[in-house]
């Protein structure tokens, strides 16, 4: 992720919970804020209801994968947190990628022009 850092403290994720822009589909549930800084934070959210470590890892690298071959396309300062859900973990890279992306044009944190 070049533009990007992670997100990593709690309370940063507290706060897009309950005071962040919200979208959710059936595989992904992403939050957004504006941030005070030039690039985005990226954080990345997977439950144990999602199965063991091992497919909530995988599911993870699938999300991160996805952000960092988007990441031109996302506008500078904000702030974004994807909640895996239950069906994230069945779901293609391509679904998981379709969806991403859906729910980040709906929150209007994509560029207008960039394809």
């Amino acid at each position: 992720m070049e533009f990007s850092t992670s997100l990593k403290l709690n309370h940063i994720f507290r706060r897009l919970y309950h005071s962040g822009n919200q979208a959710a589909n059936r595989y992904l549930a992403l939050y957004c804020r504006r941030n005070r800084t030039p690039g985005n934070r990226v954080g990345i959210t997977a439950g144990k209801k999602l199965g063991k470590a091992v497919v909530r890892n995988r599911v993870r690298r699938r999300l991160r994968e996805i952000y960092r071959i988007h990441e031109g396309r996302f506008k500078p300062g904000h702030d974004l947190v994807v909640v895996a859900r239950t069906a994230a973990v069945d779901a293609s890279f391509a679904q998981l990628q379709e969806a991403y992306l859906a729910l980040a044009a709906r929150l209007g944190v994509l560029r207008e022009d960039t394809p």
